[in-house]
Parts: structure tokens; C-alpha cells; sequence
């Protein structure tokens, strides 16, 4: 044990080792490789999850698609297969409150951290909040540079609260960098012709949505509010 502390194998070094072992030290070797492999698996899965700011642990397994209608030629296998991220192609979730926007976005996050894919999950609100007082500290460069880690940034909540148009700059900024390099899941409760409403600049709102529609998919949720249906109080 002491000897391994902080070991890195050399591959030389090791291939020496392989040629001179017998079939019972070779057979030890593979399971302990194996057994660290998954061990690194595990960890890098977890550190992901930790890492992408998920505020509730949410899974696809036993997800509710009653409400989500998806475009013809795309559906839940191709969702599942993450593919979209592969291609840097983006995802609205657009629809009635209540109707499981934000568990699906949260959902498809967690799934690609257990694939190994770094996930970066914001509130609207949360992340110009966030952009903002990096910019304050002259730090913007550097926070633009972690978010952008991310194979997959998740914008949850866009249009549920208002956005000055400083704010909306710095939101066009992540969209803009983001374009054709990495995937973004936006949910959202209002129709494209109501983003001008959110920046407060329609030439600003007609370029983010060029980029999302040139390499993006629509999901409409529609339905009674889940909360409001599960309510305590009638």
C-alpha cells in the first residue's frame, strides 16, 4: 500500500512486468486494473454530479412523458442516446408551468454525468446573477472560460423573470460562445415571439434564436401543472 501511494505507471515498466508474469499474476493484474478503472469511473461520475449544480436528483427512469410532445423525426430514443450533445446541437423545453421542464432538463443532465460528460445546470436568473459579479470582480474571462467546460449547460426558468438588458448581454455572451460547441438545454414557458420580452432587444432575441433553431429541437409540454394536480392544498 505504501509502495502505490501517488503511483502512475509507467507503461515500459509495466509491459516488462506483463511479459515475465505467470497466468496467475496476470489474472491478478487484470482484476486489479479492472477494479481501478471502475473505481476512477465512479469517481469521475460523482464529481461530475457534484460539479454541475443539479438542485434536485432527478432520473429518466419513471419520468412522466404524458405531457411532452416531441418533433416528428426525433423522439425519446434519440434523447436518451445523447447524441445532441455529440453534435453540440441545442433543446428547448417550452410549455405550461408545472408540466416536468425542469425534471426532464435535470434528468437528461444526470444521465450524461454518468456518461462521463461534464453538465453545468443554472436558473436564467441564477447564471446572469452569477455572470454579473464575476464582471464586477474582473473575472468575467475566467468564469466564461469554467462554464465553458461544460460539454452541456442547462438555462432553466428563461422568461420567469426579467432581464436588464446589461444582463441579457452577458446571457447572449454564454448563448453566442456556446454556439456550435456545446449543447444547451433552455426551458422556458414563453413562444420565441415573446423572447424580445426576456432581453429586451428583439435584434438580440432574433440572433439567439437563429443560433438555437439552426442546431436546436422544440419539446412542447402541455398539461395541468403537476404541483397543482399532487397540491395539499384544495
Amino acid at each position: 500500500m505504501e509502495l502505490s501511494r501517488n503511483l502512475s505507471l509507467t507503461r515500459s515498466v509495466l509491459r516488462r512486468a506483463v511479459e515475465n508474469a505467470t497466468p496467475g499474476q496476470l489474472g491478478f493484474l487484470a482484476a486489479l486494473f479492472t477494479a481501478e478503472n471502475a473505481s476512477r469511473a465512479e469517481s469521475k461520475r460523482n464529481r461530475l454530479l457534484r460539479q454541475a449544480g443539479f438542485p434536485q436528483s432527478k432520473e429518466l427512469d419513471g419520468y412522466d412523458w404524458s405531457m411532452a410532445a416531441f418533433p416528428a423525426d426525433w423522439g425519446r430514443e434519440q434523447l436518451a442516446s445523447l447524441e445532441f450533445i455529440d453534435r453540440a446541437e441545442d433543446l428547448v423545453l417550452y410549455g405550461d408551468v408545472g408540466c416536468g421542464k425542469t425534471h426532464l432538463a435535470i434528468a437528461i443532465g444526470t444521465l450524461a454525468c454518468r456518461r462521463g460528460i461534464p453538465v453545468r445546470f443554472f436558473t436564467a436568473s441564477g447564471l446572469i446573477m452569477r455572470l454579473r459579479k464575476a464582471k464586477t470582480e474582473n473575472r468575467l474571462d475566467q468564469e466564461l472560460k469554467t462554464i465553458g467546460k461544460a460539454d452541456l449547460l442547462v438555462i432553466d426558468e428563461l422568461g420567469y423573470l426579467p432581464i436588464d438588458i446589461d444582463g441579457a448581454r452577458l446571457l447572449f455572451q454564454i448563448i453566442a460562445d456556446s454556439y456550435e460547441r456545446r449543447s444547451i438545454i433552455f426551458t422556458s414557458n414563453l413562444e420565441f415571439g415573446r423572447w424580445g420580452d426576456v432581453f429586451g432587444d428583439g435584434d438580440m432575441a432574433a440572433a439567439v434564436i437563429d443560433r438555437i433553431v439552426h442546431h436546436g429541437r422544440i419539446i412542447r409540454f402541455h398539461g395541468e401543472s403537476y404541483r397543482n394536480t399532487h397540491s395539499l392544498m384544495k
